[in-house]
C-alpha cells in the first residue's frame, strides 16, 4: 500500500469546465492530470483536476488567466 500524500484538488461545476482546464494545462505545461472526483468530495461534475500541492499558484494562475470555471480548490489527502 503506497503512503497517501496531499494533492491540490480542483472540482468543476460541468464536464466541458474539466475538459477545458485539462486543454489548458496541456498548452500551458502546468502539472496535473483529470481523475474521477474523489469520494471525500462533492461536486457538480464527475471529474477533478489533480496537482501536486507546489502548484498551487500555477493552477490558480491558469484558472482566473483562461476564465475557467471551477467549484473548489482544496488540499486533500490521497
Amino acid at each position: 500500500m503506497r503512503a497517501k500524500e496531499e494533492k491540490l484538488i480542483v472540482t468543476f461545476p460541468s464536464t466541458a469546465a474539466a475538459m477545458a482546464m485539462e486543454k489548458r494545462a496541456r498548452e500551458a505545461g502546468t502539472p496535473g492530470r483529470l481523475i474521477p472526483t474523489p469520494t471525500l468530495v462533492t461536486a457538480t461534475c464527475g471529474l477533478a483536476w489533480m496537482a501536486p500541492t507546489e502548484a498551487w499558484e500555477a493552477v490558480e494562475y491558469l484558472l482566473g488567466e483562461n476564465d475557467l470555471q471551477y467549484e473548489a480548490l482544496r488540499v486533500l489527502l490521497l
